[in-house]
């Protein structure tokens, strides 16, 4: 284990956005100007801090947890301060920086209650990097729902028409999941030993009872398919993206959802093996029906950002399956996955949002023409639908690419098995262009909007502030579609750790 000698950079990293957050209250009154600025300064000294810690104190060819700290929080029974990242953790934690830093840029136009506004997006930056972080189970727990609050205040204050419905929605199935996440924590916490145990490390070495463990990997894994979502958990997401405001989506999209994918590495493949491996041919099942699903639902919704929505829950699928190949190709597909759609999905909600800004209309059947009055936003609107159908050389085509080849190189499956997953996953990837392209068609091309809204009216297009986000957003995705080693080259050895547990066992 690399224990670190310096600072205790992961509580500063968890911390600080939250601590500075709270002092935007005492900010002056009058002056959305400076909370805004403020913000973003925190944002940009936070993922700098990143940056810096994950720079100089991280050995990419150490499998091991690294910068570990653990405090002792309460004596009675175990339960310590314990942070710690590893090959896994880094890039979510990577991406929420990222991610983050451009949400609250993009939130330039709200300015109502601006103060707290912004302390709950700094909130939620804590809240996110929390979980990627923790080492104990019950730190993981109370991080998983610190970052609840804020969202459902974001939701329920800043949402549009049917925002209570949404928020109350989304507050329902998440909190409810986090009961089971809860039980299954205290179960491991207490079985099978005088002494409670909350320590990832202990609890991956443990070894429980086949009948045991499946009811564990169970508890874990409906809260974990909440947050994700999977099929038939995923209703809360359209409702709650088509009526959050667009830097709100991009988080949700970008970094909760992956949560879920983490949780599901984490803790259900790590400490759970011999129930992931009995479970793996559902997950495959599951992911591709998923895939399918949401792909052929998307088309149907009105709603651009419902649209929007349901093809994060058909690229989701490939998550699943990559999780169920029980290859290490697959489960490098998986966490590319992750940060490639962290990017892609953010994107997305990005320029819906910024394109209700000037026409309010959020319904795609009123739209139409647009591409002559806000030309930058569709030719960027253009590229990451692009992005997000997979096109070669963006990070959707490697992300998905690999999966399918982690299917076709597990070792579990029967070749006739991984031919059918292989070809059903195929006809969910026709499916994408389908609703990307008759979304690009229906908000941008023809006469519609044009001749229902005054033909001189004039709408402003993207300004710098948008474009600066779309292109750093942009960037990543075609980096990482053109050398996606370097994503790789974080997860790799901690992926070989992991399946070893299901092959040397």
């Amino acid at each position: 284990m690399f224990t670190t000698n310096y600072l205790p950079w992961l509580t500063i990293v968890v911390f600080f956005p939250i601590f500075a957050g709270s002092l935007v209250f005492f900010l002056p009154h009058r002056g959305n100007k400076v909370i805004r600025w403020y913000t973003l300064c925190i944002c940009i000294i936070e993922l700098l801090l990143i940056i810096y810690t994950f720079g100089y104190h991280f050995q990419l060819d150490d499998p091991l947890i690294q910068l570990i700290e653990n405090y002792k929080w309460i004596h009675f029974f175990d339960f310590s301060w314990r942070l710690g990242i590893d090959g896994i953790s880094i890039g979510p934690v990577l991406l929420t920086g990222f991610i983050t830093t451009l949400a609250t840029l993009a939130a330039r136009p709200v300015t109502r209650d601006s103060r707290l506004f912004h302390f709950l997006m700094l909130a939620m930056y804590s809240g996110q990097i929390g979980p990627f972080s923790s080492q104990d189970l019950l730190l993981f727990f109370i991080m998983w729902e610190l970052e609840l609050i804020p969202v459902y205040l974001l939701l329920s204050m800043w949402g549009g028409k049917k925002r209570l419905y949404s928020a109350t929605k989304f507050i329902l199935y998440t909190a409810g999941s986090s009961a089971f996440l809860l039980i299954g924590i205290l179960g491991i916490c207490l079985y099978g030993s005088n002494e409670p145990t909350l320590n990832f490390e202990t609890s991956a070495n443990q070894s429980y009872p086949v009948a045991m463990e499946i009811l564990f990997y169970l508890g874990f894994f409906i809260a974990f398919a909440v947050k994700l979502p999977i099929i038939p958990l995923h209703t809360w997401l359209p409702d709650t993206h088509g009526e959050a405001h667009y830097s709100t989506c991009m988080l949700l999209a970008g970094i909760l959802l992956k949560m879920g994918a983490y949780g599901l590495v984490r803790i259900n493949m790590e400490l759970f093996p011999h129930a992931h491996s009995i479970f793996s041919p559902w997950l495959m099942i599951i992911g591709t029906i998923q895939i399918i699903y949401a792909a052929s639902t998307s088309p149907g919704q009105r709603n651009l950002k419902k649209r929007i929505a349901y093809s994060s829950v058909s690229h989701m699928g490939f998550i699943i399956i990559g999780l169920g190949s029980l290859s290490d190709t697959g489960l490098n597909g998986v966490i590319l996955q992750i940060i490639s759609h962290g990017f892609i999905g953010a994107a997305l909600f990005f320029l819906a949002g910024t394109s209700y800004d000037r026409i309010r209309l959020v319904y795609l059947d009123k739209m139409g023409g647009m591409a002559i009055t806000i030309p930058k936003i569709f030719a960027t609107f253009s590229i990451l639908s692009m992005a997000s159908l997979a096109l070669p050389g963006m990070s959707g085509f490697v992300a998905e690419l690999i999966v399918f080849f982690g299917v076709l190189t597990s070792q579990k499956y029967l070749l006739m098995t991984k031919i059918l997953i292989t070809f059903v996953m195929a006809i969910g990837m026709i499916l994408t262009p389908i609703y990307s392209l008759s979304m690009l068609r229906q908000m941008f091309y023809g006469y519609k909007f044009l001749t229902f809204n005054a033909p001189n009216s004039y709408f402003v297009d993207s300004g710098p502030r948008e474009l600066f986000v779309s292109i750093s957003i942009l960037f990543p995705v075609i980096a990482i579609g053109i050398y996606p080693d370097f994503v790789f080259s974080l997860s790799v050895d901690k992926v070989e750790a992991i399946l070893a547990n299901y092959f040397y066992r």
